[in-house]
């Protein structure tokens, strides 16, 4: 609920420049309630699903952030190390783990515990993927 609009709003991604790539990114993936199949094959239109992606842009974040960042500090607490999250070292888990919680770093007021801030900043590295805290909303 909080990166998905913010994909979107901040036109920074090349894939979302254009307004046909927003527009299809919009219209393949939902925002809460609704489930994949409801969004998708449902008779919502296309001016219904952007409304709801600007409310949700639009509401207040705090209850979501407050939510987010409780949830970051039990998972600070299970991730292994700052350079990867299993014991085995970096494996395939890694690199679920890494791409979902990069999809966070758009979602300006999170507050990353510091294991796991390193861990982030660690894989982006290793990786020479950047996070998206510079356009973060």
């Amino acid at each position: 609920m909080l990166q998905r609009p913010r994909y979107v709003a901040t036109g920074l991604l090349p894939e979302f420049q254009q307004l046909d790539g927003r527009h299809a990114f919009i219209k393949n993936h939902q925002l809460p309630p609704y489930d994949k199949a409801e969004w998708k094959t449902g008779d919502m239109s296309m001016e219904e699903k952007l409304k709801i992606y600007a409310e949700a842009m639009n509401s207040d974040p705090a209850p979501l952030l407050e939510e987010l960042n409780a949830k970051l500090i039990q998972l600070d607490d299970k991730v292994f190390c700052e350079h990867c999250c299993t014991e085995g070292g970096l494996s395939m888990d890694d690199v679920d783990l890494w791409a979902r919680l990069r999809s966070i770093t758009i979602v300006d007021g999170v507050e990353w515990p510091a294991k796991l801030r390193s861990y982030m900043d660690n894989l982006s590295e290793l990786a020479d993927i950047p996070l998206y805290d510079e356009m973060a909303m």
